[in-house]
């Protein structure tokens, strides 16, 4: 599988709540740089990144574009979030079912068929406002 290949499976793991089958993609060193905050590092970090989401957040991705870099290890995606708020955040608006939409972009390095490497962008501010 190309990186390509590695980062659209992911994606598609994402939209089916395949929480094993993107752990799966992932490198154990995983890097996770997170829209707010700290880089995250490893896939302990990562599966309570994706438990924290599956409780607090219903999304779905759409309008998908995906590039890769000439040396196949960088992919960028920029997609569409549909989601709904379900339970509140820590330090976010509280949760009472909102739905929301969002464009985000994301970056992604690939090495030996595992991704080391995911950058998330989004507009929180507005996010904040759309949930508010």
């Amino acid at each position: 599988m190309t990186s390509l290949d590695i980062v659209q499976a992911y994606y598609a793991a994402f939209n089916a709540q395949n929480w094993s089958g993107m752990l799966g993609l992932l490198d154990p060193e995983i890097v996770h740089e997170v829209n707010q905050g700290k880089p995250q590092i490893g896939l302990e970090k990562f599966t309570q990144f994706l438990q924290i989401m599956d409780e607090a957040y219903a999304e779905q991705l759409t309008d998908m574009v995906f590039l890769s870099d000439a040396t196949g290890t960088r992919v960028a995606a920029e997609f569409v979030v549909h989601g709904i708020y379900k339970k509140s955040d820590e330090g976010l608006p509280p949760a009472h079912g909102q739905s929301y939409t969002l464009p985000v972009g994301a970056f992604l390095e690939v090495k030996n068929d595992k991704i080391t490497r995911v950058t998330t962008y989004y507009n929180l501010p507005h996010w904040i406002e759309l949930v508010s």
